[in-house]
């Protein structure tokens, strides 16, 4: 089924969504995004950290200098009316902020800025069973890209040209992911994910400023983990790192918490999913799946829709 989407303040109905052939972000990739998970919970409707998705979808508009017309607190309404005329109890959610047409030069400040906002049914990213089971995957032979090439604190849509051809060769030798190496040769992350590599009990992941994506998962799991009584260490990695870590995870909106049970057909301790992963995974979904919130990551979507409808009213 197709739903509603919202695009520049009105929900239109999903097949009169389109974009023109000659918008700038069809030919220079210029846009901005965020994934973002809305949960069935035992307590009813709520999406993950909208807030702090939102704020980096403001962020990265910034840097690319392509503010909407819309400030953070409309979107986040936005997001929660779309999400309510769609019907659906748990779903994905992608806002887009795109330079549309007026100019095909490379400069884009003379394009429209639209913004839309779609919903959609998603499962197991990485496959029904990951999460459980854990994935094969490949260290790919594309780097991820070097400091000030592209904003990689940014969520464009142009940087995923990068994560395109590692998931393609991923998936074309047969393994569900890529890692990426930096430009000098240390962990990065994978094409649409943060990556933990767990040893002795410490968990380790790479700094942000290697040009990896500051996920709000990851940020998550960091918080998690911590509270835990785990140590995490934000440091440099070599690829070797990898063949002989206790324990690897996925972490990411799409993937949420995915084991990795191999990595170049190098078997990860035990070649399932290791009991820290376990753990964490069993704190996270009891945030999303039970609705246990002691960080107020969770905006329901029913109470908060119906307080800004009367303050509308008001």
């Amino acid at each position: 089924m197709q739903h509603d989407i919202w695009f520049n303040g009105r929900l239109i109905p999903h097949e009169d969504a389109k974009v023109h052939v000659l918008s700038h972000v069809v030919h220079y990739g210029s846009s901005v995004f965020e994934g973002i998970r809305c949960y069935d919970t035992a307590r009813g409707s709520a999406v993950f950290r909208l807030q702090d998705h939102m704020r980096r979808l403001m962020d990265s508009a910034k840097i690319h200098r392509m503010m909407p017309r819309y400030d953070q607190a409309a979107l986040e309404a936005a997001v929660l009316e779309t999400i309510q005329s769609s019907g659906l109890a748990s779903c994905y959610i992608r806002p887009v902020v795109m330079r549309g047409t007026g100019s095909l030069n490379v400069n884009p400040m003379h394009s429209e800025i639209d913004t839309f906002i779609a919903v959609l049914e998603w499962g197991a990213y990485l496959g029904e069973g990951s999460l459980e089971s854990g994935i094969n995957v490949q260290v790919a032979s594309w780097s991820r890209m070097a400091p000030n090439t592209h904003p990689a604190m940014a969520k464009g849509g142009g940087n995923y040209m990068n994560a395109s051809l590692v998931k393609m060769d991923a998936v074309l030798n047969g393994y569900a992911e890529g890692i990426m190496l930096s430009v000098d040769g240390y962990l990065a992350e994978g094409s649409g994910e943060n990556l933990f590599l767990i040893r002795d009990g410490v968990l380790f992941t790479a700094p942000r400023s290697l040009s990896i994506l500051p996920g709000i998962t990851r940020s998550s799991v960091i918080r998690l983990a911590r509270d835990l009584g785990y140590e995490v260490v934000e440091e440099l990695l070599p690829r070797e790192a990898l063949y002989i870590a206790d324990e690897l995870f996925f972490t990411g909106t799409a993937a949420e918490i995915t084991p990795i049970r191999s990595v170049d057909k190098h078997t990860i301790g035990t070649g399932r999913r290791g009991p820290v992963t376990a753990e964490l995974q069993q704190a996270f979904f009891a945030i999303v799946r039970r609705g246990h919130d002691p960080y107020g990551w969770l905006t329901p979507v029913t109470a908060r829709t119906e307080a800004l409808a009367l303050d509308a009213v008001a």
